[in-house]
């Protein structure tokens, strides 16, 4: 069986190799492969909380809200809007997938253990920003 992880660098090898979290967070092209993945991620969250398949867009409401709570807001131009605060949110999640640092499953599993929304997406960013090696 061939090694999984040479064969999703492969695959993803696309994948931006980022040195600074800002670099991370302003990088548009992750948000918008973000935006897909985050959308999934939450309608996986919300088939499991209603025990039925759901497919929901994650709102940017929820997204720039969570993205306060994990306290990354800090690391974003002071003029921010609310949309590009959730897109920051999608480019980090996206590009914590993408680089292996959090499975599709996991991101599932620790949003389970939020109370809202959008405590479960900060929970989420906060164990990726946990496990990344960007300052």
């Amino acid at each position: 069986m061939p090694n999984q992880t040479n064969s999703r660098k492969k695959m993803f090898r696309f994948a931006p190799k980022h040195r600074s979290l800002a670099e991370v967070l302003s990088d548009h092209e992750l948000a918008a492969l973000g935006d897909a993945y985050v959308n999934l991620i939450w309608s996986l969250y919300l088939s499991i909380k209603k025990g039925k398949p759901v497919g929901k867009k994650a709102s940017s409401t929820m997204l720039a809200s969570a993205l306060r709570k994990a306290r990354l807001r800090g690391s974003l131009p002071s003029r921010t809007d609310r949309h590009k605060q959730a897109d920051a949110a999608e480019a980090l999640i996206a590009y914590a997938w993408l680089n292996s640092v959090i499975s599709l499953e996991e991101a599932v599993l620790l949003m389970e253990k939020g109370r809202t929304p959008e405590e479960a997406f900060s929970m989420l960013l906060q164990s990726i920003l946990e496990r990344l090696n960007l300052t």
